[in-house]
């Protein structure tokens, strides 16, 4: 008889776990607090290593059959000037694109593809508050309502604010983000060509994801500012943004209030140990990303990839695995320390220098460098649409 998965959080990381581990025929639990996956200003980006999983066990087609825009390029507007920064059209993959896609429709579809399988369970509206142990081994999770869950394993895909990983006393490494982000969304034209980029001005980092009918802007800004921001009033920071992208200034009338601007605390940290018996951490859960390349959802798709690969066949034949949840985080840890390790620079190299408003705005040398070399695009692009490391599916599949 094989075993039983609880997965804490509905979130990319635990959805895909749920659909793979279920696949591989393990009984799996998918809790979620909330009702329906419907969070605005999320991450969209679908990048290419993503779409290649789901091409690899015969989803792609169905996947993108579903609405979303394609960016092939990602570019930078510093000082009215604007520098194409990744080309993703020469990734040696088939979809050589990102998919601009809501991160709500994207778990719909996720869920329903996973619905295929009869091992597979959603349950929502259920949110896990703790940790339920026997002899010192993680044995189940605890329900805000006081119902227990038993499981043999349990996967913590509860996010950055992550209540399993506190409650196992998983050690945590703060690497420190110097920015905070206010996200908000301004309607647009729409346009045969996404527009996606970032744009850099004296003090002001905006970057802009085009969502078809509308903008949704993340607006950046020192870290532990937000307060200082909203004194000094609506009317004040929608003349910032104005003067930032002037090409927006029309349509910023629906930022209506401070309602309309949602606060994401940046965080960047990483577990230094995810697991313990009968549990792992994985996605943000184990590693808190910046924003900065839209990189986090597929880091956290790709641990659950590398979980289920070691994982998923020795549980659907009642093997323990305990003795193998280490080697999940020797898989995945390299990937995030590079990519962690790239996001510090930029934090130090791109944006601490922009969001001084007394300094000089110049394009950094590389970025001028990659913006006149198309051969130099090629290497962001592979970084930001394939990552470190990528995963391929090679957890078992049951018939179905």
């Amino acid at each position: 008889m094989g075993s039983r998965l609880v997965v804490a959080g509905g979130g990319p990381a635990g959805m895909m776990a749920g659909l793979l581990f279920a696949r591989a025929g393990v009984e799996t639990l998918v809790v979620e607090k909330h009702g329906d996956f419907l969070r605005d200003f999320r991450g969209d980006t679908v990048h290419p290593s993503t779409i290649e999983l789901f091409d690899e066990f015969g989803l792609a087609e169905a996947l993108l059959a579903r609405e979303h825009d394609m960016v092939t390029d990602v570019s930078a507007s510093v000082g009215g000037r604007r520098y194409r920064v990744a080309d993703l059209t020469h990734l040696p993959v088939r979809h050589k694109f990102m998919m601009m896609m809501p991160q709500w429709h994207f778990l719909d579809f996720v869920r329903d593809a996973a619905s295929r399988w009869p091992a597979f369970a959603l349950r929502m509206e259920s949110e896990v508050v703790g940790l339920t142990e026997t002899g010192g081994r993680v044995d189940g999770v605890r329900l805000a309502d006081g119902e227990t869950i038993p499981a043999d394993l349990v996967i913590a895909a509860d996010g950055r604010g992550s209540i399993l990983r506190e409650a196992a006393g998983l050690p945590r490494k703060d690497l420190g983000a110097p920015i905070d982000v206010f996200w908000f969304r301004v309607p647009k034209p729409r346009t045969a060509h996404n527009e996606t980029m970032g744009r850099f001005a004296p003090g002001t980092v905006i970057a802009m994801i085009d969502r078809g009918d509308y903008w949704q802007c993340a607006f950046v800004f020192a870290k532990g500012g937000a307060d200082r921001i909203r004194a000094e009033g609506i009317d004040a920071f929608r003349t910032r943004v104005a003067l930032a992208e002037p090409e927006i200034a029309g349509s910023l009338d629906a930022i209506a209030s401070w309602d309309d601007v949602k606060l994401l605390s940046v965080s960047l940290d990483r577990l230094t140990r995810w697991h313990r018996p009968g549990l792992l951490a994985i996605g943000d859960a184990a590693h808190a990303m910046s924003p900065v390349g839209g990189v986090g959802i597929n880091l956290a798709i790709q641990d659950a990839v590398a979980a289920a690969n070691i994982l998923a066949g020795p549980m659907a034949q009642g093997a323990p695995v305990d003795g193998l949840l280490g080697k999940v985080q020797a898989r995945r840890m390299l990937p995030v320390r590079v990519i962690q390790g790239l996001q510090r620079a930029v934090h130090a190299g791109v944006l601490g220098p922009t969001l001084d408003a007394t300094a000089q705005m110049e394009a950094p040398f590389a970025l001028r460098l990659i913006g006149r070399c198309p051969l130099l695009q090629r290497i962001p692009a592979r970084i930001v649409g394939l990552g470190v490391r990528r995963e391929h599916v090679r957890s078992p599949a049951v018939n179905v």
